[in-house]
């Protein structure tokens, strides 16, 4: 037998003892965001580096200003990068941190105690806070190297592991810590298990974040608030003259009309557009349970590539006049909106951003000015659809699922896999083993024993692939 049919079995063997461990994390509360549970993430942080000593991992915790980061490297990890037969040096990314658990009386046994459960379709599932965010997430990692370890006594590529344990409340030291120490951590490729499946038989890799441009348009035309009677018709309006701009901002076909807005923005190769067709994901699925009908984006686009892979722009909030009970026959002086743009590909943030108000100023008619205010740019995140780990990948993926992993983009963003890319010079693939029942921040957070078990096994997978 291989050495990978090996591991895989002493996976399944060891399942149990697995599950142990993953108990006995999930028993420490965890709570980041309350100082009065400080001292239970530094017991998490401790848990988790001697657990990775116990595997022969170099590992110990790395005091941030809030709670510590876990850094653990594999005996064949320190100090190299690359190895001799051209396999990666893995800079793994989870986090040991929880969501707070109130409301208390929602959930059907204490949190902090985890517990085997049935569902009524028969699934097995694993009840606790951090079941599934991220604690069982990483654990799969975690369980598939100490299955090399113990079969093999190495790993089949060196391995560095980053453990934070501030993710849910920001990551906010973590920045600083990835940059102050960017020498050590910059390696050949990241590997990020905080993500989830397409369904429960279906495994997915998250291969791109949409970037962001937020931004503030404040409209002025009177130097006061008017009465409607005597000067409505001969005064401006703002809020007819912004209304009408981000009107603008759509042509019928559902399309921004905002000139260069799709310079940088590339279409999907045809297997990977064939593969999205494939989940037949539709509006009745997907809209229906928000209480709406037809998609209101690119006509000519899936409804998935609406939310996953093409740029948006969205009106996040629009004030101007009397808002109050009753009425007030206001023209008033000022109106404002919020307006959101999701980049995907290489579209520039700072170049939509002076396209958005070129934009603007071009509808402007006299007697109104404007100003504009930006809450942040980023830029998207894609990793190339050639890319050999992204295929390697998928090919574990389909070896242990017997599906194809669909590749698919993230309607949002996780910001430190951008700085893995900006800072670090690393692209990430994410791969996770979450469903959407498993009420994530919520009561009664579970995780899927098959997505434990499976996740293990393809973890082993995925680095078999990668070290070849």
């Amino acid at each position: 037998m291989s050495d990978l049919n090996v591991v895989l079995d002493r996976i399944d063997a060891d399942l149990d003892k697995s599950l142990d461990r993953l108990f006995a994390l999930l028993r420490i509360q965890s709570i980041s965001t309350d100082p009065a549970y400080k001292k239970h993430c530094r017991e998490a942080a401790e848990f988790v580096a001697a657990d990775l000593r116990s595997i022969g991992f170099d590992a110990g915790l790395r005091d941030t200003e809030g709670h510590p980061v876990v850094v653990g490297k594999s005996s064949n990890g320190a100090g190299f990068q690359g190895s001799k037969n051209g396999a990666p040096h893995i800079l793994f990314y989870g986090h040991y941190d929880v969501q707070p658990v109130d409301p208390l009386d929602l959930w059907s046994a204490p949190p902090f105690e985890p517990k085997i459960d049935t569902l009524a379709d028969g699934r097995k599932i694993i009840v606790a806070r951090g079941a599934c965010d991220d604690k069982g997430q990483a654990m799969t990692f975690i369980e598939a190297c100490r299955a090399y370890k113990n079969v093999t006594g190495k790993l089949p590529l060196p391995v560095t592991m980053m453990i934070e344990g501030e993710e849910e409340c920001g990551s906010k030291n973590l920045f600083g810590f990835v940059r102050d120490n960017a020498a050590e951590f910059k390696l050949d490729l990241a590997l990020v298990c905080d993500t989830a499946m397409w369904d429960q038989n279906t495994p997915a890799i998250t291969s791109s974040l949409r970037g962001l441009v937020y931004e503030d348009v404040k409209l002025t035309c009177a130097d006061r608030d008017l009465h409607s009677g005597s000067f409505g018709g001969a005064a401006q309006n703002p809020i007819r003259v912004l209304s009408k701009i981000l009107a603008a901002l759509h042509d019928d076909q559902g399309r921004v009309t905002i000139p260069g807005f799709y310079d940088g923005v590339r279409d999907l190769p045809a297997d990977i557009k064939a593969d999205l067709a494939a989940l037949n994901l539709t509006a009745e699925q997907f809209l229906g349970q928000v209480g709406l009908k037809v998609p209101a984006g690119e006509k000519d686009r899936m409804l998935i590539e609406m939310i996953t892979t093409r740029p948006t722009a969205e009106i996040n909030g629009i004030i101007g006049g009397y808002t109050g009970e009753g009425a007030k026959t206001v023209l008033p002086a000022k109106a404002s909106a919020k307006v959101s743009f999701r980049l995907v590909g290489d579209q520039d943030p700072d170049k939509i951003v002076e396209a958005f108000h070129k934009f603007v100023r071009d509808r402007l008619p006299v007697d109104c000015t404007v100003e504009f205010g930006n809450f942040g740019n980023a830029r998207a995140l894609q990793l190339a659809f050639d890319s050999p780990a992204l295929n390697k990948t998928r090919s574990a993926l389909k070896a242990e699922w017997g599906k194809t992993a669909v590749t698919v983009g993230a309607g949002g963003s996780i910001p430190i896999v951008g700085d893995f890319k900006s800072v670090l010079g690393m692209d990430s693939i994410m791969v996770g083993f979450a469903l959407d029942d498993d009420r994530v921040h919520s009561p009664n957070e579970k995780f899927d024993l098959k997505s434990f078990h499976k996740g293990i096994r393809s973890w082993a997978r995925i680095l078999d692939a990668l070290s070849a």
